[in-house]
């Protein structure tokens, strides 16, 4: 990557002027806690002087902490917190809005949305950064018509070890792309220019169909997702026989406002609110086990309508049920969950069919499986989306088949060129980085240029070997 690609600004070797405090940080999932330096800078020179500062053990942005493993941590290390980078600009006539880094996927909603705009891409949460949002590339249950976060990124601003870069797709590509997605191993963001969609109110219209299998779901997904902005299916990895997958399928488009009642014209365009219960307690170790989740999936596909059209969700019930649940991750138990989510090509189906057969022999308890399809790969060099289908499934710590059961479905993906997306993962073997990820050597690259001493590293970063040898 050549300096002169980018707009770059040296930054000063002064003292810092943020505050720290030592912490115990681990990622959504609660599997790897750590104790850390904690950094919370307000602005952008304060991005700055954590920077200059660094810690030898290595220095790694955080937003709200929703990635589920330690994509966003460093043990002993400095993590700055960057949820103090606010500010919303106005949105512009094309959808254009400029946001700092640390504002939240539900503030930027509570903003546009009573202007007739939405975001681009939402995850499973709206309880996300801008930044966070960017350095893993998010995508939604619209990949397949609308690609990942990055790709309606217009223009970001990027604090390096190096000096502050503002960088778009046509303006410096090498960092932009090796930024977008590269899970904070660039730097720290601080602001980002998106374009939002225009919609008429804050509803979706939503088809649900019920499936006895798998490969009825997946039939219907391939057949009809070009015909919906979002497809989504809860599958069953419970069942077995000829129930194997069956699967609950919702796809929906934004209402337009013609398609609501009077009754609810009057909140048309009324942003998702905030969490409804909390969960008060860590629940009891062994409360998801075999029986509760089959009685659970048994309740929730019988309660799901056959065949469902045209049905008005809000916003929050249709892309974010569970942030209506605060702490819901306490769910899991003591020992905490991991979330592994994987990708194959579309010529690869068949390994998704496998890899719901192993789950369901196994007997090891899935709470969510959630499957999707994507579209074109973005061009992040450790993006995640790629052309193909997506499951991402839910897993209590605790049975001893855990980790071979994850490890088998490791190989199982790696053989069919597949990959398992690093804003969730909590223990891939390094082994597989390469194979997965072919964009690491490019990313390293880049890294050489704006970060020479190796001062941005995570654990994850150094668990995968991301990272590996760059110590200050």
């Amino acid at each position: 990557m050549s300096a002169s690609a980018v707009e770059v600004a040296p930054t000063e070797r002064t003292p810092p002027v943020v505050g720290t405090e030592t912490r115990v940080l681990s990622g959504w999932g609660r599997t790897s806690p750590v104790v850390a330096h904690v950094a919370a800078p307000t602005d952008e020179a304060a991005v700055v002087a954590a920077l200059v500062a660094g810690d030898p053990r290595g220095v790694i942005a955080r937003g709200l902490g929703r990635s589920y493993g330690d994509a966003a941590q460093r043990a002993g290390g400095l993590v700055v917190e960057a949820t103090g980078l606010g500010g919303i600009g106005a949105i512009g006539p094309t959808g254009l809005v400029e946001v700092g880094a640390g504002v939240s996927l539900h503030d930027l909603m509570a903003a546009a949305l009573p202007a007739g705009w939405f975001v681009p891409v939402s995850p499973g949460t709206r309880l996300v950064t801008v930044g966070g949002a960017i350095a893993a590339d998010i995508h939604g249950k619209n990949h397949h018509r609308d690609g990942s976060f990055g790709q309606h990124v217009t223009r970001l601003t990027l604090v390096t070890p190096t000096g502050t870069h503002t960088v778009g797709p046509d303006t410096g590509p090498e960092l932009f792309w090796a930024t977008v997605g590269g899970m904070g191993l660039t730097g720290v963001v601080t602001r980002a220019t998106l374009r939002l969609i225009a919609v008429e109110t804050a509803s979706v219209l939503v088809d649900t169909d019920r499936f006895g299998d798998l490969d009825g779901v997946m039939a219907a997904m391939e057949s009809t997702d070009a015909d919906y902005r979002y497809s989504v299916a809860w599958v069953d990895c419970m069942a077995r026989g000829r129930h194997l997958g069956r699967a609950v399928l919702t796809r929906g488009d934004h209402a337009p406002l013609a398609a609501l009642d009077g009754a609810q014209r009057w909140a048309a365009r009324l942003p998702p609110g905030g969490a409804r219960l909390t969960v008060p307690v860590t629940a009891p170790r062994g409360l998801l086990n075999p029986l509760s989740i089959s009685a659970f999936n048994e309740l929730w596909f019988r309660r799901s309508p056959r065949r469902e059209t045209g049905a008005v969700h809000s916003i929050g019930s249709f892309f974010h049920p569970l942030d209506g649940v605060a702490r819901w991750n306490l769910l899991y138990g003591p020992a905490g969950f991991v979330q592994y989510q994987f990708v194959v090509g579309p010529e690869h189906a068949d390994v998704v069919r496998t890899a719901v057969e192993v789950l369901s022999a196994s007997r090891v308890p899935s709470f969510l499986a959630v499957l999707k399809r994507f579209g074109p790969a973005s061009p992040g060099l450790l993006s995640f989306p790629t052309a193909g289908w997506t499951l991402a499934l839910d897993f209590p710590l605790g049975p001893r088949a855990l980790r071979p059961l994850l490890d088998q479905l490791d190989d199982l993906v790696a053989e069919a060129g597949g990959r398992v997306y690093l804003a969730k993962d909590a223990r891939l073997d390094r082994r597989h980085l390469a194979a997965m990820y072919p964009g690491t050597a490019a990313l390293a690259e880049v890294r050489s240029a704006v970060d020479p001493d190796g001062l941005l590293r995570s654990d994850l970063s150094e668990r995968l070997g991301l990272t590996g040898g760059h110590h200050r």
